[in-house]
């Protein structure tokens, strides 16, 4: 499938959506980091378009004491994939990662 072709101002555009979602998503992993929003709140939050974007080894990389090796092998253990985005976890899969970060 070929990518459609942009004006320079639709591509200014996608450009400036682009810049505002990755700052978002950066921001969420701060106050995921500082402790001002638990993990726990994250994963269960609905209709949120911030959080069902980032990808949940982001977010375990974004807790204190995990890093990339450790938020892997946690999501190895579990069976989550490491692509999974927050959205696309199930059920089982979201209390699975909420009762070992709990």
């Amino acid at each position: 499938m070929a990518l459609p072709e942009l004006s320079a101002e639709e591509r200014k555009i996608a450009l400036e959506k682009a810049k505002e979602a990755r700052s978002a998503r950066a921001a969420l992993r701060a106050q995921v980091k500082s402790g001002e929003k638990p993990i726990a709140d994250v994963l269960t939050a609905k209709d949120d378009p911030v959080i069902d974007k980032i990808k949940v080894i982001s977010l375990i990389e974004s807790l204190p004491g995990y890093g990339k090796a450790k938020a892997a092998k946690l999501l190895e253990e579990l069976g989550i994939s490491e692509t999974r985005r927050a959205k696309g976890l199930g059920e089982r899969q979201r209390a699975a990662l909420l009762e070992r970060l709990g």
